[in-house]
């Protein structure tokens, strides 16, 4: 093991020996060189003649660059053309932990890690597994998931997921998540939390959010090591009165010194930048200090190095400049208003009683998604490709449980989505 990977693993084991336990083999191996290209070229930063970076300069001393792609870009060319750091920028790293406890205000005064820059959400889930994930260890997550967990864990890591019931009497099914969290005996245990759900569209009331909370803290007091991984990729998108409008991180981040939470979050359906492609991965265990977490943020980013060596520099400066304007906040809720009409859309077009002949929608109050569960006898694929090719609508298909992405569909196109649904339906009965 290389000496750096050991000094971080000191600290980590003398900080907190259940978040040292958690560790895969590859988080324990994993150091941010501060030695070699990295530590040298960091020696030589401010020398008059710079020949460490593997960049190209121009003569003024700016980023060498191509007209016909700067005269396209709005921003001073240092903050575009140059590597960003692997951890990330330090001053996006720092507004987003700024913009996370503004939007989640109970963590005000808990002590977490700065957040580090991600690929956006799926490199950070990626990056968690990397972190945690042994081959063979199971992580838990419902029985409606997102899909790509699969590849970014299952086939990149060998882990394997295992699933517990979702919903039961119109809510999360607490029963099914706490007899899944007792499962193999007390160990390490590995959880991935969504909410909003992809693919319900599901976010706990706060009683729910609370009780999942307290099954966490109960199996953390009989002796379990766990890592909570939020995938928080639809945060804020709540649309209805009494839902969690806090990510459940903020309760885990100090719940328990066995319990680390990790966040993964990002501005990606957020803020509206599918392809900007950027996210953060956060920290907080309670008792965590600081040194505990620039270990932790240290290993994180050598694996981020590792893994594609940065994010893009231009996208971080372009959201940056965006979370520091005047206007920003104004921009989001205006969007918020234009989801909230096409999800109070859904809401009035699933009145129509003769829907439940055919189809039952499964709970949803947030997100960008909702699904419906077909009558029994109605194969979701056959409906899937009516639809398509005799009514010009588009859903997915899981398992005979059609997702569909409101978001992308128009509020007064809504109803003629579901008359679609329907009669596709008939069509197949």
């Amino acid at each position: 093991m290389n000496p750096q990977a050991e000094a971080l693993n000191n600290i980590i084991q003398e900080k907190n020996e259940a978040v040292f336990n958690l560790l895969s083999n590859r988080g324990k191996n994993i150091f941010f060189p501060k030695k070699g290209i990295l530590g040298q070229s960091a020696d030589a930063k401010g020398t008059k003649i710079n020949a460490t970076i593997g960049a190209a300069i121009e003569d003024d001393g700016t980023p060498m660059r191509l007209e016909v792609i700067a005269s396209k870009v709005g921003l001073d060319p240092s903050v575009v053309f140059p590597y960003a750091p692997s951890f990330g920028r330090p001053d996006i790293r720092a507004k987003w932990k700024t913009m996370m406890v503004e939007k989640n205000p109970s963590l005000k005064d808990k002590e977490l890690s700065l957040p580090i820059v991600t690929n956006a959400l799926t490199h950070g889930i990626s990056m968690a597994g990397y972190m945690f994930l042994n081959e063979g260890d199971e992580v838990i997550v419902p029985n409606l998931f997102w899909g790509n967990y699969n590849l970014t864990l299952v086939n990149a890591y060998g882990a394997k997921l295992t699933q517990f019931n979702l919903f039961k009497d119109g809510g999360f099914d607490l029963d099914a998540f706490k007899a899944k969290l007792e499962e193999g005996g007390i160990g390490k245990k590995v959880v991935i939390l969504n909410f909003p759900n992809n693919p319900s569209g599901y976010t706990p009331t706060v009683e729910e959010q609370d009780a999942i909370v307290e099954i966490i803290r109960e199996s953390a007091e009989k002796g379990n090591n766990i890592v909570t991984i939020t995938d928080d990729a639809y945060f804020g998108l709540v649309f209805e009165e009494g839902i969690a409008r806090e990510s459940i991180f903020s309760a885990l981040c100090n719940l328990h010194p066995n319990v680390l939470a990790v966040k993964v979050d990002g501005p990606t359906k957020e803020d509206y930048v599918w392809g900007f492609r950027v996210g953060f991965m956060t920290y907080g265990v309670k008792g965590g200090d600081a040194e505990l977490y620039a270990a932790l943020e240290s290993k994180t980013a050598g694996a981020v190095r590792g893994n594609i060596s940065n994010s893009a520099n231009i996208s971080q400066s372009l959201l940056l400049n965006a979370f520091n304007s005047e206007t920003y906040n104004q921009e989001k809720d205006e969007k918020q208003e234009i989801m909230q009409t096409r999800y109070n859309a859904v809401k009035e077009a699933l009145k129509d009683a003769k829907y439940a002949d055919v189809f039952t929608p499964l709970p949803f109050n947030s997100g960008y998604f909702m699904c419906v569960q077909l009558a029994e006898g109605l194969d979701g694929e056959q409906v899937r490709q009516v639809l398509i090719e005799k009514y010009s609508i588009g859903l997915i298909n899981l398992n005979n449980v059609l997702r569909i992405a409101f978001s992308a569909v128009a509020a007064e196109d809504v109803k003629e989505m579901f008359e679609g649904i329907y009669n596709a339906c008939l069509d197949c009965k």
